[in-house]
């Protein structure tokens, strides 16, 4: 094995986030001068027609210089998300009961303005 491949193996510190078919893993690693960086690992299962399966795992190296910016800028779009939808989860892949509300409305004369619509005199046409 190389030396690299022996260096990406060895965790440090480890913490794992399962989120339904997503799984994340922050791990705390050492570079060759015995510096620490963090990984953020997500997994993703994906299930094949026959039942088989197989993850995709896309990663993130953060690097001390980044911690501070990243931290930052993390803090900011959670806020942002948050404050602009609150907590409540509205995906309809994450809420099994979910049901989405179609707007119909009946047009009546009553809901129909004058600019809804353009008198057409089919001896115009």
């Amino acid at each position: 094995m190389r030396e690299n491949d022996m260096l990406e193996k060895e965790e440090i510190f480890s913490k794992v986030l399962r989120a339904g078919r997503r799984t994340y893993f922050f791990d705390v690693r050492a570079t060759k001068a015995d510096d620490y960086y963090i990984t953020i690992t997500e997994s993703k299962k994906f299930t094949e027609e026959d039942g088989s399966f197989h993850f995709k795992k896309h990663k993130i190296y953060l690097y001390k210089e980044d911690f501070a910016a990243f931290s930052e800028i993390l803090e900011d779009m959670t806020s942002y998300v948050l404050n602009h939808k609150g907590e409540e989860v509205i995906s309809e892949r994450h809420q099994k009961d979910f049901k989405k509300e179609y707007f119909s409305e009946t047009v009546t004369e009553e809901n129909v303005t004058e600019k809804s619509f353009t008198d057409i005199d089919f001896d115009d046409i």
